[in-house]
C-alpha cells in the first residue's frame, strides 16, 4: 500500500482527534510547518517530518531498491 506522507498525517491527526494545532505543538514543531506538510508541500525539512511522524511511531529513512 502506498500512501502519501500527507495523507498518512492527515488520516493519524484525524484518528486520535487532533487539532493542527495541537499535533504541532505535541510534534515541537510550527503550525505552519505542518499545514504545508498536510498540503503536501514539496520542500520540507526531513527533520521536522520525522518529528511529526515519531508521534505515530514511524519515520522517514532511505530503502535501498532491490537490483536484479
Amino acid at each position: 500500500m502506498n500512501i502519501s506522507i500527507s495523507d498518512f498525517i492527515k488520516k493519524k491527526r484525524k484518528q486520535l482527534n487532533l487539532t493542527q494545532p495541537e499535533l504541532a505543538e505535541r510534534a515541537g514543531v510550527g503550525l505552519r510547518f505542518l499545514r504545508e506538510l498536510e498540503q503536501g508541500k514539496q520542500t520540507v525539512r526531513l527533520d521536522k517530518v520525522n518529528q511529526v511522524l515519531a508521534l505515530f511511531g514511524s519515520e522517514i529513512g532511505v530503502i535501498k531498491k532491490f537490483e536484479e
